[in-house]
Order: structure tokens, then sequence, then C-alpha cells
């Protein structure tokens, strides 16, 4: 133990002495180190994106799709179903259901005139399962079946078209047709990137059809599941069967996850965009430890006079050994936490991560295998950088003082 607290000391001391030559050297390993680490971070964000992106398209993990269907195209009785299904529901004990009809067409008296908006009709599950994002408001509950002006969530560019109100002031949208009344915009949802113009509206699938007798023709609805990820394999064959069980002839249910984990090769895009990324990386820190060692090497030649003196004073070969290769090892190991903690720094910041992942709901903290991993690398670098020159070191002699 004192022999290695006296290697320490001994490479702190010349760490202190060749401060500007120390300085130069670690500079582009920490830029390494930290480039190496803010990848890692940024591919754990790129994870969190890809995951919440996915969610809003498919559903979290997981989420099973149940749609019904006619062999021969006759029409479905919709409203016999949704007791089957809620019945099933109850039995299975899930806690969150949606119905889903999309792809409908309602008439909007905008302030230029009567307009065909999109439309789809939901249930108050959908945004938790679907991880919807509001601009501003609420989203649709329950409780709004009661509403006289039933409530409507509308798109960023459809709010702009009404004037962008503000929804403390409880504007309203007046619907023409089959469904026409007033209704109480109570939120808003974002644009989902540039340029998207959509003008939609979502509308509570009882509040419809507290108004509406039947469903458009063209209308079908759709059912989701959000089922833990360990359940859905059981679940959903028995799901399946109690549906089908008793239905008429010539009807036929499907079930099948619509989540992105079962997606075909939904994790190998994630693990080849980590192995690129992670590959550039270390390209860098590479480059960075050649460097060190080049310098190291030149500075050896420098200190065969010292290292001979020393030698002629009693020091031994280990002590010349560690002293040289822990110079390196400390040196690296304090340019590496210099750089894992300007990335941490910079990545903490939410801005930062919500301008790099544009659309980003749950900021995930920043992950601790991304600082191991950038620790882990300066260490071995340093320790590959000192090794060699420490090797040479071993070489001097006392003789080699004297010619230099």
């Amino acid at each position: 133990m004192t022999a290695l607290l006296g290697a320490l000391s001994d490479a702190w001391a010349e760490i202190r002495v060749h401060k500007l030559r120390v300085l130069l050297s670690l500079i582009g390993i920490a830029v390494s180190v930290a480039a190496l680490t803010g990848v890692v971070a940024i591919s754990e964000y790129q994870r969190q994106f890809q995951a919440e992106q996915s969610d809003r398209w498919g559903g979290r993990v997981a989420t099973v799709a149940v749609g019904v269907a006619s062999d021969d195209g006759s029409p479905v009785d919709f409203d016999a179903f949704d007791e089957r299904f809620s019945r099933v529901s109850e039995r299975f004990g899930f806690s969150h259901t949606a119905r889903i009809v999309q792809g409908m067409v309602v008439p909007v008296q905008l302030p230029e005139g009567v307009a065909d908006v999109g439309a789809r009709l939901i249930d108050p599950a959908y945004s938790q399962i679907h991880r919807e994002k509001l601009l501003d408001g609420r989203w649709l509950q329950d409780s709004d079946v009661e509403a006289l002006a039933p409530a409507v969530v509308v798109t960023e560019a459809l709010w702009d078209r009404i004037g962008r109100v503000p929804l403390s002031q409880h504007p309203t949208l007046t619907l023409t047709g089959a469904a026409g009344g007033i209704y109480q915009v109570v939120g808003v949802v974002p644009r989902q990137g540039f340029g998207d113009e959509e003008l939609r509206l979502d509308i509570l699938y009882d509040a419809y059809r507290e108004r509406v007798d039947a469903l458009p023709q063209e209308a079908w609805p759709q059912y989701e599941v959000w089922l833990g990820q360990d359940q859905v394999d059981e679940i959903a064959p028995v799901l399946a069967m109690d549906l089908r069980a008793g239905l008429p002839e010539g009807q036929t249910v499907s079930v099948s996850r619509t989540d992105w984990a079962a997606q075909p090769g939904a994790m190998d895009a994630q693990a080849t965009f980590e192995m690129v990324t992670g590959g550039i990386a270390a390209v860098i820190l590479g480059l960075g430890a050649l460097s060190l060692i080049n310098i190291q090497l030149v500075a050896m030649r420098q200190r065969v006079r010292e290292i001979g003196v020393r030698r002629a004073f009693g020091a031994t070969s280990g002590r010349v050994f560690f002293s040289v290769f822990l110079e390196s090892l400390v040196a690296t190991t304090v340019a590496g936490l210099i750089g894992i903690a300007v990335v941490v720094a910079v990545l903490r910041s939410d801005w930062v991560v919500t301008s790099l992942f544009y659309g980003i709901q749950d900021i995930p903290p920043f992950p601790m295998r991304a600082a191991f991993v950038g620790l882990a690398a300066s260490i071995i670098v340093g320790a590959v950088a000192g090794l060699i020159p420490a090797l040479v070191a071993l070489r001097v002699k006392v003789i080699d003082a004297i010619r230099f």
C-alpha cells in the first residue's frame, strides 16, 4: 500500500510539473470520452423517442387490437359487439380499453364557411394507450357524455382556423349533419411535425352515439386493450376465443398486437444504431489514445536523465514503472471525468433534449450506463497509453542519465 501511494504521489507530482504538456495531451482524450459518453446517452434518448413515436401510432407495449367483420361484407351490429366486448373485458379485468373509429368526415362551420373536417370517435383511455400529448387544455373524460355541449379535442391547425381562441374562454365548434350541434373545445393536439396542417377533431364515442342512432356505413370501430407484456401471449388467444364464441354466422374476430415491440426487427434497428454510433465514438477515442501514446513516448525520451537519476538514488523498477504508468492513468481518468461532467451538464438541460428529439414526452434521466462506459473508456485508454511508456522507462539505466 505504501508503494502504491508513493507511486501515485510521484505520478501526481509529474502531472503538476508538466501541466502544459499534460493539458495538451489530454484535451483530445476529454473530447473523445465526452463524444463516446454523449453517443451512448443520445442512444438512450433515441430509444425513448422511438418508443414514444411508436406508441403514438401503435399503442404502448403491449397493445392488442380487436376487429370484427363479416365475410360477405354485410353490416355488423356493433352495438351488440360492444356489449360482448364489455362483458369479456370485465371478466378479464382490463383496466385500459378503448374504442376507435377513424376516417370519418364531419361538416364544421368555420369562419370562412362550412368545411369537411376529419373526425375520430374515441374513448378516454385512448390518450393513455397512445401517449397523446396536448398543447393546451385537457383530454376527453367519461363525464363529458353528460355535457350539453359535448367536448372535443382539436388539432392545432384546426385551432388556428377558429382564431386560436384561448381555451379559458370556452371556444366552441358548430357541426352540421347527423351529429349537428355545438361542441366545446377542451384540448388541442400539437402539430406532429413541420408542415402538419391536418384538420381533425376527436369526439367521445358515447357522446357521438347520444346524438346519432347508428354509425355511418363507412365507420368500422376498432377495439384496443393495453396489457402487460408478460401477459399478452397468454391472454390474447383466450380473448380471441371468448369474443368469437356465439358470434353470428359469417362474422369473424381478429386479435393482433399493434405495438412496436411486436414488429419484427424493431429491436434490431435500435441495436444497429447503437453499434454504428458506438463504433464512430470508439474510432474517435482510439485516435485520441494514439495521440496520447505518441506524446508520452516523446516526453519519455526527454525524461531519460530524470529517470536515470532516480534509479541512481535507489528507485526500484516497480516504483519507476508504476509512477510512469499511473501518471497516464490518473491524467486520463481526470480528463474522462471532466468530459463526462460536460456531457451530463449539457444533456441534463431539457431544452437540449427536446430540440434534438422534437416531441419527446417523458424525458429520461441521464443514463448511468453512458457515464460508466465513458469512465471505463478513459481508464482503459490511460492504462494502454501508460503501459508502453512505462515499459520504455524500465529500460533506462543509470548510465543513460550521464549520456543525456
